[in-house]
């Protein structure tokens, strides 16, 4: 296994990257306080990749199988899914969010901090002190260029996208839904979810068995979308319909704030309050 790589990018950022984990992070507060979150973020980071490999068993289980881990990020995973049961679902959709979480309560607990935030590759961690606000862009797609939305966060919370242009498999055929929920984690497993749920049996729709393209997947055999060709405006409604239905489902039982659900150039939302276009 590599050591993990620490770079310093413009704007104060924070690059820390470790085999699939991607971080870029910032702090903002007294120059001390800085000093001092950075410290925490350097020190916990070579723990983690090592302490959820240790876990990949466990942690790819799907939850009705109750997987038993150790390590506390691990452990953050599998509370994150756990309120989402019955649907299928294993720790693995909560990865990227937990892990910016973690970070995220080093570097709180290290010093008293304006603002700051933790991207583990598009799962955003933020804490937002009383009367400060961070502005997140939002993208559908991470090959176009430009932003597409922005979400504006006056308090503590997590935002993350997932969906067929993402780094994992998605059971559904949404370009993007991005989420904001209590945590990161909680948002990383939403997104997922509501993502799975943006669906529609479609000739368009290409699907294959998630482990004919990656034979660790924590999928299994599960058909994962590949392609989606052009598709007719009733098929967007309907496929759109399904995952608006499971979005709002998980607000009402005050699990996510808002989701944006993306298909084919339409937008879905609920909780427009808590997440809106620029």
């Amino acid at each position: 296994m590599d050591p993990p790589v620490a770079q310093r990018l413009t704007n104060g950022r924070l690059h820390l990257s470790h085999g699939p984990i991607d971080v870029v992070l910032r702090v903002w507060g007294a120059p001390e306080a800085v000093q001092a979150a950075e410290a925490a973020a350097l020190r916990l980071f070579p723990t983690i990749l090592p302490g959820l490999v240790a876990e990949l068993r466990e942690l790819r289980r799907p939850m009705d199988e109750r997987p038993h881990v150790d390590h506390p990020i691990a452990h953050r995973m599998i509370a994150a899914c756990r309120p989402f049961a019955p649907v299928f679902v294993t720790p693995m959709a909560a990865v990227a969010g937990s892990v910016a979480d973690a970070v995220l309560a080093a570097m709180t607990a290290a010093a008293a901090l304006d603002r700051a935030y933790v991207n583990d590759g598009g799962d955003i961690a933020v804490h937002v002190a009383p009367g400060e606000a961070l502005a997140i862009g939002l993208v559908a797609d991470p090959t176009a260029l430009g932003l597409d939305g922005a979400v504006t966060l006056r308090r503590p919370g997590g935002i993350a996208t997932s969906g067929r242009h993402g780094r994992s498999f998605s059971l559904g055929i949404a370009d993007a839904v991005t989420v904001l929920a209590r945590d990161a984690a909680t948002a990383d497993v939403a997104a997922t979810l509501i993502a799975n749920a943006v669906d529609i049996a479609h000739p368009a729709v290409t699907r294959a068995p998630a482990r004919s393209l990656d034979p660790d997947s924590d999928l299994g055999d599960l058909l994962v979308t590949v392609n989606v060709g052009p598709l007719e405006p009733a098929a967007i409604e309907a496929a759109l319909a399904a995952g608006l239905a499971r979005a709002e489902a998980y607000r009402a039982a005050g699990l996510i704030d808002g989701a944006a659900l993306r298909l084919s150039g339409e937008v879905r939302a609920t909780g427009l309050a808590a997440l809106a276009a620029p």
